[in-house]
């Protein structure tokens, strides 16, 4: 999929350089396009490079919370949810303390621990599989919510954030909590309803009623605020709920007795690694879809929409970040590289630089994490999985648009 879009934004391209050139004798397009390539290639590499620093920081805090029992923390915590909503699955089978941790791992943002926990089980679901080649509910349920998971610290959005200049990186942290948690609802009512799974138990309901009641509390609350003040209180609260995380994770690992000094270096190690080892992947989208906004076609396929919604007098500055939202189902490099651009051409602190940062941090790469979980058990019909995984992520984007025009206007 990601070859085909990559491909995609170079011929498409092509195709608007040759008609501006031989229909209009626009010739200045070649020169836009060569000029993009060279700009976006030097934009990559310094945009990684300039990661590095954060990146080290932020997954030297995680390693921390990860071995101080951070997950293990949140295991014990939504435990008693989970087992309820994965029926199917039997009382002390191995599937569930995977999921367990699994989900603790996603909501502390630890891509390198969630997802082989993921797969481990997923790979513990398909021994209860009756039909090898077909998905079973728990494990369409199991998918969904990995798509749409809530995700408490997204710590990578902040360190992009920061890397494109951004006045208060952490800013999108209380609109981007709202707007995952919107997806990972939408997600579970709507698969829920299709597996018919009783929501209605004691247990789910004190869980998903209390999340959301504190959800709602919140949007009310800061839409009584003016602008300024909004901004302001939630800046405030998005800066003392990380760094007191980022406190409890150095005091878990204390307490435990661990080195310090030296589980942090550990982790910015990776961080060092991952930093550098993007710089491949980043030039290579940055370039495509500058080259692609260069061509015009870009403009062209906005314009085009933004004459559409503004045909019914709605506000139309969401229409940037459309690219980046399309993207995010089929594949997180591109969504990122898209992120990355729109925040380069209109600024970190503009309202589409906000807006694509809530949507990059809303969902998950539902065909991404489809195709990997999936075909790492042999599961060939994935019955209604892809549906439930992008109607959360419409919802996810909605939500991530209404949620930045109450906080940003």
């Amino acid at each position: 999929m990601l070859n085909k879009v990559w491909g995609g934004f170079f011929f498409a391209a092509f195709a608007i350089g040759m008609v501006k050139s031989l229909v209009f004798g626009d010739y200045e397009v070649w020169a836009l396009m060569v000029s993009a390539a060279f700009e976006m290639s030097k934009v990559g590499f310094e945009i990684a490079l300039g990661l590095t620093g954060i990146m080290c920081l932020w997954l030297g805090i995680m390693r921390l919370g990860e071995k101080g029992g951070a997950v293990d923390i949140l295991a014990r915590a939504f435990g008693p949810l989970l087992r309820r909503l994965f029926p199917g699955i039997p009382e002390g089978h191995p599937a569930m303390g995977s999921i367990v941790m699994n989900m603790a791992a996603n909501m502390l943002g630890l891509d390198n621990a969630a997802t082989p926990l993921g797969l481990k089980a997923m790979k513990e679901l398909q021994e209860l599989n009756p039909d090898p080649e077909q998905a079973t509910d728990d494990q369409i349920l199991f998918l969904v919510a990995n798509t749409s998971a809530v995700t408490v610290i997204p710590a990578t959005i902040f360190v992009y954030r920061a890397q494109m200049g951004a006045a208060d990186p952490t800013d999108v942290f209380i609109p981007m909590l709202i707007a995952t948690f919107c997806s990972t609802m939408v997600g579970l009512i709507v698969t829920a309803s299709v597996q018919r799974l009783r929501l209605w138990n004691p247990v789910i309901l004190a869980y998903l009623g209390g999340l959301t009641a504190l959800v709602i509390a919140m949007i009310v609350y800061f839409s009584r605020l003016d602008r300024e003040a909004m901004q302001l209180q939630s800046s405030v609260l998005s800066n003392f709920v990380i760094f007191s995380v980022i406190v409890s994770f150095i005091f878990l690992a204390a307490r435990r007795r661990l080195p310090l000094y030296d589980t942090f270096v550990e982790g910015a190690k990776e961080g060092f690694n991952v930093a550098v080892g993007i710089i491949p992947y980043l030039v290579a989208m940055l370039v495509a879809i500058g080259i692609f906004r260069a061509s015009g076609a870009m403009d062209l396929l906005l314009d085009g929409v933004r004459w559409g919604v503004g045909m019914t007098g709605v506000d139309t500055r969401w229409v940037d970040a459309l690219p980046t939202a399309i993207m995010r189902p089929l594949s997180g490099s591109g969504a990122r590289g898209l992120m990355l651009e729109t925040m380069e051409a209109h600024g970190a602190d503009s309202f589409v630089g906000r807006l694509v940062s809530v949507i990059q941090g809303s969902t998950e790469t539902t065909f991404y994490v489809l195709a990997v979980y999936f075909g790492s058990v042999g599961i060939r019909r994935t019955r209604h999985a892809l549906a439930c995984g992008l109607a959360a992520d419409v919802a996810g984007a909605v939500a991530a648009i209404l949620v930045c025009y109450l906080f940003f206007g």
